[in-house]
């Protein structure tokens, strides 16, 4: 449970995340986790990862050892994803089963993806998305969707405010978010890059 988004704006990128942890009914905040940051950088790209809390060192330790992996395109990122399945399966014990009716082994997490390339969602059969402005993934995602479009096209907001925006709604409604949040920002390469 969680609220994160990411958002393109100009040549801007920004990503951000509340600090909550919720196991069942307990609250986990920033004031008694010493590792709160729900944003973690790897391969030029950040990430940010909503489900099992489990996902965040798995991902972590998976990414480390694949040096090879690429996050600048979508389908970049499918192969990377690709790759890294049988990796979690066999090296974390992932449990890769969802719905029997399922056409392909869930990797069972929603992650989204900040980079110089651009912004991207990866969900749990590998489905890869890039968007164009922003979105939003974890419990509070539909109150920070609803806020950064009631503010996007406001000319003297940056993509970073319109993140904070975001997040700040996600926490104000959502149970499972709060604040503080963290935030990071980067620009967008240049067409030769």
């Amino acid at each position: 449970m969680t609220t994160v988004v990411v958002v393109r704006k100009n040549n801007q990128i920004a990503i951000a995340a509340d600090s909550q942890s919720t196991f069942g009914d307990t609250a986990l905040g920033a004031g008694f986790d010493a590792q709160w940051n729900k944003i973690f950088k790897s391969h030029g790209s950040y990430f940010s990862i909503s489900g099992s809390a489990a996902h965040d060192l798995v991902m972590q330790a998976a990414l480390k050892k694949s040096k090879t992996l690429d996050f600048s395109s979508r389908v970049s990122i499918f192969e990377s994803f690709r790759k890294l399945h049988p990796k979690l399966k066999e090296d974390f014990f992932l449990k890769p089963d969802e719905e029997e009716d399922e056409p392909y082994e869930s990797s069972q997490l929603t992650a989204l993806i900040a980079n110089k390339h651009g912004i991207f969602g990866v969900y749990s059969l590998r489905e890869v998305y890039e968007y164009s402005r922003f979105w939003a993934i974890g419990s509070g995602h539909d109150y920070a969707l609803g806020a950064m479009q009631a503010v996007y096209d406001r000319d003297e907001l940056s993509a970073a405010d319109i993140a904070r925006i975001g997040v700040e709604a996600g926490c104000t409604f959502d149970i499972s978010s709060s604040l503080p949040m963290t935030e990071y920002q980067l620009t967008i390469a240049a067409a030769d890059d």
